[in-house]
């Protein structure tokens, strides 16, 4: 029944209706005991302020034809509705919103209850009016803008309402709309399967592009905020009305991020063909990789003379099959057969470019493909329809027509029976042989087939099926991107970073990073972390892990160790001769006179300075370290202990003359042994405490070679002597080096015929110098084992050929080619040598001399000289 209703709707009502008088709106009528409402944009929206344009062919006539195929469908099934005619109203919305409300008020006119009582006729009698037919329920509509706007009128009328095409995911809100249903999934899966391509394809970084309304922006709204692991470059609106160049400004907007090629569109048929033009325009084709949601589905409309631009566009399109019913039903339509349709001759001259004749016919004389949507328009149609059926069942058992309790119908009662007021079920009458599914929001499942538009390499371009989608996506890999390209393009912030280098990431933006490499000695510990290696470890070529640094020592081929072996090897022999020389004549004068005993304490300790040489180059272990450390000084100190003796003797013996004529003490052979080895014996008992408070071993210093290049870096292998304690082996020789070289200074004044002084004094001056330029180059070259190992070595070979050459060699010479030297001579009493001494110093000193003293040695008695040498 007719019921009052607030004045703001009568109101808008009553300028629908004027708008209404004269020429009533667009629309088909067909007659029948149940009404059924139909949306469809049979037009596109209109310019300049025209509501209408030219005739949408496939999104209005095919999908308005699919009504009108299904109620004949369901009108001939003596087992749907029996004894019950479908009919409709069917409005033309012209793509645009407003105008669609103001056309579907035609729907609620028999609801709303209208005073005339004060209407009269001309003879004063009340007038007759008649009465519009009751819509009980809406098909339509088909973009997510118009259904908004419509299903805020009907559910204050209880009108259902089943959309074929809005997929917003705002009208899953069953409180605000609970009269609306649809066959078609909502955007929400939509954009979850869109993702899934996304991230199928590897892109992390893509642009949105939406029409401005419910549609465009709620879709990508869904797909924002679902979009975990993909960045948004842009976000970007289409206006509702773009002006002029606005689609060469968003395309131009959209090449500030060129790497994000990846452009998910939500938008409508004629935004996506504008937006396709621009990019043209801009040169761009191939630049861009489309990601079309379904109201680019599989048409052909938006990418017409557009191809190559729209060449790898990936669309999605809600699950459906063809329907081969409608196809012979629609070719079969002609001006003579479908007058019903008021829109057809408008659809027929522009299908076939012509004015209006009788011999064309569809899909002969023009192209002609089943529009994506024409399936879900006859489920919706028979959702309906069925909806009606069980209600009739139940509250009209056995009654040939409507009863008392259908008539007027109750849209609240209807609703009901729409499978979507109730729990998640399914209605059987899928016109493709599926049931219809409905979820407690009135949305139907996600089902949805992925297509890709192939232009090159393949034999009929067009839309081919690459996938589907329910609830996971299942992806062909047989696909084709602009100019014919198999390899899928990019679409990412930043290229992913090689082995051994980290991200660094730009603030702001998780999927835009910069690649550091790690350098020196570190390793990618992650993609975003380079840690250093431990140690005594390196990073891999590659810097992706650590291997052990390789560990090298003083190899015997090794040039640092070929010259200080060879000078050893000399050194060794030469000793060797020396000390076999001795040993035959050992009892000539030139033996006898040089001190036989401190000579061959003195040979011994040059003998283990050369032998020093092998041990500092053998491979270090606790054996060779610990011979290192007792050998390294001993031989040195034996050698100067004998010199600072022999020095000593010689300069207090000549003291001793200049005082008196007795013979100073601790001269003999003997007293000369102890005092050697007494200065000996201090090296040797701090080497051995050395040994016991710190035991020696072997360690590997990754120090030092530790390069700034890590494939250069090696472990030395050598023994635990830094460079303070080898000095500090070395340091009690240096000093008796010293204290002998000042002896030797202080007997510079022995005669020209006692030649043994100036040879030692020669041969200390000789390796003080040595030993100076030892010091700096040793800790010179404090970063490199080897050149520290030469540099000793070497040093100590020449301090160790200096004293053998300038004290041996000229007697080992006068042993072997002037034997006829080597004789005894006259002997004097070492009073009557002194005696000389003391005249000859007399003699060698201008001015008087006081009785007694004496400065130099004549060649006076042989033993006497002997024994001072």
């Amino acid at each position: 029944m007719g019921q009052p209703w607030p004045p703001v709707l009568l109101l808008l009502w009553g300028c629908g209706a004027v708008a209404q008088q004269g020429t009533q709106p667009f629309s088909i009528r067909i007659e029948g005991d149940v009404t059924l409402g139909g949306l469809f944009p049979v037009h596109a929206r209109g310019l300049a302020g025209v509501p209408c344009g030219e005739v949408k062919k496939e999104k209005g006539i095919h999908r308005m034809e699919a009504m009108l195929y299904a109620l004949d469908q369901i009108n001939a099934d003596p087992q749907l509705l029996p004894n019950l005619t479908l009919g409709a109203r069917i409005l033309d919305t012209c793509s645009r919103d407003t105008y669609a409300l103001e056309q579907s008020l035609t729907f609620v006119q028999a609801l709303i209850q209208k005073d005339t009582s004060d209407v009269r006729c001309a003879d004063g009698r009340p007038p007759l009016l008649t009465r519009p037919e009751r819509v009980v329920a809406v098909v339509g509509a088909s973009a997510s803008s118009v259904s908004i706007m419509v299903a805020n009128v009907l559910r204050l009328f209880a009108i259902p309402q089943i959309s074929y095409a809005s997929t917003a995911p705002e009208l899953s809100d069953n409180n605000r709309y609970d009269y609306f249903s649809r066959v078609v999934p909502p955007d929400s899966y939509q954009a979850q399967a869109m993702l899934d391509v996304v991230k199928a394809l590897g892109w992390n970084y893509v642009s949105t592009l939406a029409s401005e309304g419910n549609y465009g922006e709620s879709g990508v709204e869904a797909f924002v905020q679902i979009s975990r692991g993909v960045c948004i470059a842009q976000s970007m609106k289409i206006p509702r009305e773009p002006r002029a160049g606005e689609f060469d400004k968003l395309i131009k907007r959209l090449m500030e991020t060129p790497n994000a090629r990846g452009i998910i569109i939500f938008a409508n048929e004629d935004d996506i063909k504008r937006v396709l033009e621009a990019a043209r325009r801009a040169s761009l084709t191939g630049h861009f990789l489309w990601v079309g949601s379904d109201s680019w589905g599989s048409k052909i409309s938006p990418i017409l003379r557009q191809e190559e631009v729209a060449e790898g566009a990936v669309t999605i399109l809600p699950k459906r099959a063809s329907i081969d019913g409608f196809d012979q039903y629609f070719t079969s339509r002609s001006l003579e057969n479908n007058r019903r349709n008021i829109w057809f001759a408008e659809f027929w001259e522009d299908d076939f470019k012509c004015k209006l004749t009788r011999e064309e016919r569809i899909g002969r004389d023009s192209t002609y493909e089943q529009e994506g949507k024409v399936q879900f328009v006859i489920d919706a149609v028979y959702a309906m329809a069925h909806a009606l059926h069980n209600m009739h069942l139940d509250l009209c058992p056995g009654a040939p027509g409507l009863c008392e309790r259908m008539d007027p119908m109750d849209g609240r009662t209807l609703l009901h029976y729409i499978p979507a007021s109730s729990p998640p079920c399914s209605h059987p009458a899928g016109s493709a042989g599926t049931p219809v599914m409905f979820n407690e929001n009135g949305d139907a499942p996600g089902r949805y087939d992925i297509f890709q538009y192939q232009l090159t390499n393949t034999t009929v371009p067009g839309y081919k099926a690459i996938g589907q989608w329910t609830e996971y996506l299942r992806l062909n890999v047989s696909m084709q991107w602009s100019g014919g390209q198999q390899d899928i393009p990019s679409s990412v912030c930043s290229l992913p970073c090689g082995p051994g280098e980290r991200k660094k990431m730009v603030k702001g933006v998780p999927c835009c990073w910069h690649c550091e490499l790690c350098d020196g000695y570190q390793y990618q510990l992650d993609e975003f972390t380079c840690e250093t290696c431990p140690f005594d470890m390196r990073p891999s070529p590659n810097r992706t892990a650590c291997r052990p640094t390789p560990i090298v020592k003083l190899e015997w081929s090794s040039p640092w160790a070929v010259l200080p072996v060879c000078l050893a090897m000399a050194g060794i022999l030469s000793t060797t001769f020396v000390v076999v020389t001795f040993v035959r004549h050992n009892n000539t004068p030139i033996v006898r006179a040089s001190g036989r005993e401190l000579s061959y304490v003195l040979l011994t300790g040059i003998f283990l300075i050369y032998a020093i040489t092998f041990l500092m180059i053998a491979e270090p272990g606790v054996v060779v370290c610990a011979a290192r450390r007792l050998f390294l000084g001993l031989g040195m100190a034996l050698s100067y202990s004998a010199l600072l003796t022999k020095t000593n003797r010689i300069y207090r013996i000549f003291e001793q003359g200049k005082k008196a004529v007795t013979p100073p003490r601790f001269i003999s052979p003997t007293s000369q042994l102890a005092i050697t080895f007494s200065l000996s014996a201090v090296q040797l008992v701090g080497t051995l405490a050395w040994l016991g408070a710190l035991p020696p071993h072997s360690v590997i210093d990754y120090e030092e070679q530790r390069v700034p290049n890590p494939e250069a870096a090696r472990g030395v292998l050598k023994c635990d002597m830094s460079d303070l304690s080898l000095i500090c082996c070395l340091g009690y020789s240096l000093l008796l080096m010293v204290t002998c070289t000042v002896y030797a200074i202080k007997a510079r004044g022995v005669p020209e015929t006692f030649n043994e002084a100036k040879p030692i004094g020669f041969t200390m001056y000789t390796t003080c110098i040595v030993w100076l330029a030892f010091v700096p180059i040793f800790f010179g070259t404090a970063q490199s084992i080897y050149i520290q190992t030469t540099t000793l070595t070497v040093s100590m070979s020449l301090s160790a050929s200096v004293s053998l050459g300038m004290l041996y060699v000229p007697k080992v010479y006068v042993i072997i080619f002037h034997p006829e030297q080597n004789v005894a001579k006259r002997k004097r009493s070492f009073k009557a040598a002194a005696t000389t001494i003391s005249a000859s110093t007399r003699l060698s000193i201008c001015g008087p001399q006081r009785s007694g003293q004496s400065c130099c040695l004549c060649n006076g008695c042989r033993e006497a000289k002997a024994r001072a040498c």
